[in-house]
C-alpha cells in the first residue's frame, strides 16, 4: 500500500468504529485516521484520540509504534499481525471478543459532565433521534450526517 492509497477523510468518513479487524473493534477506524494524518488528509479527524486510547491500552501497542508501521505501507493484514507479534498485552479470542463487545454497546458514563458532552453531541445532529445510545452510534451519525447532510 503506497500513500496514494491512504483514505482521504475530507472526502469521506473512515470505517466505522464497529469493524472488527482481527476481532478488535476500532482498529480498523484508527487505522483509517492514521493513514489519512500520514498523508495530511485527515481532516477533522484525530489519529491517538481518546477512544483510540482505549484500545492502545488493552493491546499495550502505543500510537508512535502502530504510527511507523502505518508509514511503511503496510495493509491491514500486515498491522494484524505486527500487532499479534508485538503487543504487550497478549490478549485470547475471547478476551478481544469480550473488550469489543462492552465498547461496542459502550454509552456516556453517568457523571453529568459526561453526560452534557454525550447529549450536545447528539444534539448537534439531530434534534428527533432517540436510538443513539452508544459512543459508536454518536460517531457513527457523525460521520453521516458530516457527509450526507442528512441526520
Amino acid at each position: 500500500m503506497n500513500q496514494s492509497s491512504f483514505p482521504n477523510l475530507t472526502l469521506r468518513p473512515p470505517r466505522s468504529p464497529r469493524v472488527r479487524l482481527g476481532g478488535y473493534v476500532i482498529l480498523a477506524r484508527m487505522l483509517d485516521k492514521g493513514r489519512a494524518a500520514l498523508a495530511g488528509q485527515a481532516g477533522e479527524y484525530k489519529f491517538n484520540s481518546p477512544m483510540d486510547q482505549h484500545w492502545l491500552r488493552f493491546t499495550g501497542i502505543s500510537a508512535e509504534a502502530l504510527k511507523v508501521e502505518l508509514a511503511l505501507g503496510k495493509g491491514d493484514g500486515e498491522i494484524l499481525a505486527s500487532i499479534q507479534e508485538h503487543a504487550s498485552h497478549k490478549r485470547e479470542a475471547w478476551e478481544i471478543q469480550q473488550w469489543s463487545a462492552y465498547f461496542n454497546e459502550r454509552g456516556p458514563d453517568s457523571d453529568a459532565d459526561t453526560l452534557e458532552f454525550f447529549v450536545n453531541g447528539v444534539s448537534r445532529f439531530s434534534q428527533v433521534r432517540e436510538d443513539i445510545k452508544t459512543w459508536f452510534d454518536l460517531l457513527d451519525l457523525d460521520d453521516h450526517v458530516s457527509f450526507s447532510g442528512l441526520p
